[in-house]
């Protein structure tokens, strides 16, 4: 999969393929990073990339002439490359990301995330350039390259042969609209604390209960909002129920 990024600090984005698995996926070539600086697109000695907000107020915004230059330039890479690519503004107005979103998303032949500095980039350039907006959360960064580095972290291990079992992804939180259930290993007491026993039991129908019924009844404390949105099935009401029961 081909991931471009339009940002004002391509070594701050590159970073992100440097170590663990997104570093493993680059390195085996599953993925592929390019990064775009927009001043390489500027047309003026200073290599301006910014301006005054029409109507006053405090900050810069991205000029739209050098960002729609670049877009330009990535998609008629992606184009000689026989690759379709999606472009993706990060913002505080864009929708909430989902894992289901991003499961989507890993389908795909390649995307194009612009990363906005400052106040943020001309709405033109949305209008006229961008395919969605996405948000992280509500909060605000300096920029939209941690955001993308988000994006290619979660996406990257969703993709065929990037993990070492394909059921690490399957099982994540979030992977069927659930948090994780608790996970223990070695040693089986610690700080005078033991490893569930159904655990040790080696009844692999059991454990995969236990596990159900955890992931439901954390969801239910941690958040509650995500089971309204999930149709349970009866045998996932009583495990539900069942936690509830034990739990103080």
């Amino acid at each position: 999969m081909r991931f471009d990024v339009i940002t004002l600090f391509p070594e701050l984005v590159h970073a992100v393929t440097a170590s663990g698995v997104v570093g493993r996926a680059a390195h085996a070539d599953l993925i592929n990073l390019h990064c775009w600086n927009p001043r390489d697109y500027t047309t003026d000695t200073h290599r301006t990339v910014d301006d005054r907000p029409y109507g006053g107020g405090p900050g810069m915004v991205m000029k739209p002439d050098c960002l729609v230059e670049t877009l330009q330039a990535v998609k008629s890479s992606n184009k000689t490359a026989g690759i379709t690519t999606k472009v993706i503004y990060l913002s505080p107005q864009g929708k909430p990301v989902k894992q289901s979103a991003l499961q989507t998303m890993s389908q795909d032949q390649g995307l194009t995330f612009l990363c906005g500095r400052y106040e943020g980039v001309d709405e033109r350039v949305i209008e006229l350039e961008v395919d969605e907006e996405w948000s992280i959360g509500d909060y605000v960064l300096s920029g939209g390259e941690l955001g993308a580095m988000v994006f290619i972290d979660a996406i990257t291990r969703l993709l065929p042969n990037v993990l070492g079992h394909q059921e690490s992804a399957e099982q994540d939180s979030f992977s069927d609209g659930l948090l994780d259930c608790p996970h223990y290993t070695r040693p089986a007491v610690f700080a005078e604390k033991s490893i569930p026993d159904v655990l040790k039991s080696g009844d692999h129908q059991r454990i995969a209960r236990w596990r159900r019924e955890q992931a439901l009844g954390r969801t239910y404390q941690r958040r509650p909002e995500l089971l309204e949105k999930k149709n349970l099935t009866k045998e996932e009401q009583q495990l539900l129920q069942h936690f509830l029961k034990k739990t103080p």
